[in-house]
Order: structure tokens, then C-alpha cells, then sequence
């Protein structure tokens, strides 16, 4: 069963990801300092998953170095609706979300089997 459900696309990672690629130079008491460009990607994955199985299916599946895994849990929702039938409560699912760096130079095109 596959721990990668599916890779998160939206306007919040993508800006996240385009952010992260940049070398970036900043001062510490006079000295110049320059932070490495790290490429991040995000993914929701199976809540029981671990780091190091978020990484290995990764690796494996991309082909890519990944050099670290940040994951958070959310917790689902709980929902309700006014409908004509009367009130409808509900949960939107809970979920874990996983940050994935990965080495200079490699990058994921999510777009390459349309």
C-alpha cells in the first residue's frame, strides 16, 4: 500500500517551493552571510506513516536525495450545514501533511506524465 497519497499542488506550496529554490544573502553584525537554495515540495500522506518510509517512497519514486522530512497532523473538522431536509452535521476527514527537502540541484516535476 502506498504511503504518498498525493502531492500537494496548491498556490501556498507551490510559493513555498519557488521561495525555498532561492539563494539568499543577509547580514550578521557586518558579515555577509548567504543561506543555501533548499527545494522544498509538500505531499499528504497515510497518518500512520513515518519519516523514514515518507522518505524511502520519495526516493524511490522520483528518483531524487532527500536530505529531511518535517510531517504535521491535522485533525479533522467538524462540519455543519442548514439544509431543507433540517441540520447536518458531519467531519471533514484528519490527515498528515509531510515537507520534504530535497539536495541541491534535484527538483520534482509533478506535471511530466500529463
Amino acid at each position: 500500500m502506498a504511503i504518498i497519497i498525493k502531492p500537494l499542488v496548491t498556490e501556498k506550496m507551490t510559493k513555498m517551493t519557488d521561495k525555498s529554490s532561492v539563494e539568499k544573502s543577509y547580514k550578521v553584525k557586518g558579515e555577509t552571510r548567504t543561506k543555501k537554495a533548499e527545494t522544498k515540495y509538500g505531499f499528504i500522506v497515510r497518518p500512520d506513516a513515518n519519516k523514514y518510509e515518507i522518505k524511502s517512497e520519495v526516493e524511490s519514486l522520483y528518483n531524487v536525495t532527500v536530505i529531511d522530512v518535517n510531517t504535521m497532523r491535522y485533525a479533522g473538522k467538524r462540519m455543519s450545514r442548514y439544509t431543507r431536509a433540517g441540520l447536518i452535521k458531519g467531519q471533514k476527514n484528519a490527515y498528515k501533511k509531510a515537507i520534504v527537502t530535497l539536495k541541491e540541484g534535484d527538483s520534482i516535476d509533478f506535471y511530466s506524465n500529463i
